[in-house]
């Protein structure tokens, strides 16, 4: 298991390094550079020279990019160009805020879309199944946009029972002040992965449930909670990869979900920086979110390894 966690980590160490240089040559093709968006379009050419040799923009894209590179071990991510402040320290501080949101949905998401999809395929046929199908597939189907506009026009407008936007007061969510603002933007952010979990879950369940080793359990006399223990041990490496990947989308795609909620989070950060035109903000917000993608995948993989010992070779 150590060799397997440790070839896990070895394989991730490329893909990391090559995250840095696709988001490094996004920024590069984006027209302009720093220096065209702190000078004055009326200041001499010898101050936007003076500037751009003072941020490094004068050397050549693989001096910088190795310069960056630096940067990064060095756990340096740069300053803000619009507030001038440490991005790290702003950058931690909208994660934080986005973990409020994503794992409070995950667990609502995960948990919800794994029950609905083992209950259609134990009810395979009836009206349960399409009950529980039609609630999946209409979760895959909403916007979280529209979602979002629309809970908010009916609890926060209409009904006036939760707040419409904002996080309430700081801090962890404790109080009934702090999970009234969860509430609506939790909800919606959970329906997609909802919905996509409990497709596979049905579609595993029901692939596993066809396959002659069941039969054989119950020839055998199992009762039917071991046999589902069976199942579920050997539905939940695939779902447990999608789960995986649906994290990674929680954390880096809420960025609609939190601009309907004026939510201070990671995706909203991203926003004002692609308005702004905040490289140093934009380029790290996207690199540490690819960069804890590639973790959750990576753990994915270990707990999969863990279930099923098979996929260790």
């Amino acid at each position: 298991m150590f060799v397997f966690i440790l070839r896990r980590v070895a394989y991730a160490v490329p893909v990391l390094i090559g995250v840095t240089i696709v988001v490094f040559a996004l920024v590069q093709m984006v027209p302009g550079d720093a220096a065209d968006i702190l000078i004055p379009p009326e200041a001499p050419r010898e101050v936007a020279a003076l500037l751009r040799a003072r941020l490094g923009l004068d050397q050549p894209v693989h001096v910088r990019y190795l310069l960056w590179l630096k940067a990064l071990m060095a756990g340096d991510l740069g300053l803000s160009m619009f507030t001038g402040r440490p991005v790290a320290g702003e950058l931690m501080e909208a994660l934080g805020n986005t973990l409020k949101l994503a794992i409070p949905a995950a667990i609502l998401g995960f948990s919800s879309g794994c029950l609905l999809g083992a209950a259609a395929a134990a009810a395979r046929g009836t009206w349960l199944d399409r009950l529980f199908s039609a609630i999946a597939i209409t979760g895959v189907s909403l916007p979280h946009y529209w979602t979002g506009i629309v809970l908010v026009a009916i609890f926060a407008v209409i009904l006036n029972w939760l707040p419409a936007q904002g996080m309430g007061p700081g801090g962890f969510p404790s109080s009934i002040e702090q999970i009234r603002h969860l509430v609506l933007p939790v909800i919606t952010l959970s329906l997609i992965p909802m919905g996509v979990v409990s497709r596979l879950v049905r579609a595993t369940v029901l692939e596993i449930l066809g396959q002659e080793y069941v039969a054989g359990l119950h020839a055998k006399g199992l009762g039917d909670r071991r046999v589902a223990w069976h199942v579920v041990k050997n539905a939940a490496p695939p779902a447990l990869a999608l789960i995986g990947l649906q994290f990674g989308y929680l954390l880096g795609g809420s960025i609609l979900v939190e601009t309907v909620y004026n939510w201070p989070g990671s995706g909203g950060l991203m926003n004002l920086a692609i308005f702004r035109r905040d490289v140093p903000v934009l380029s790290a917000t996207i690199l540490v979110l690819a960069t804890i993608f590639v973790f959750i995948n990576i753990l994915v993989d270990i707990l999969q390894a863990v279930i099923d010992p098979r996929i260790r070779r």
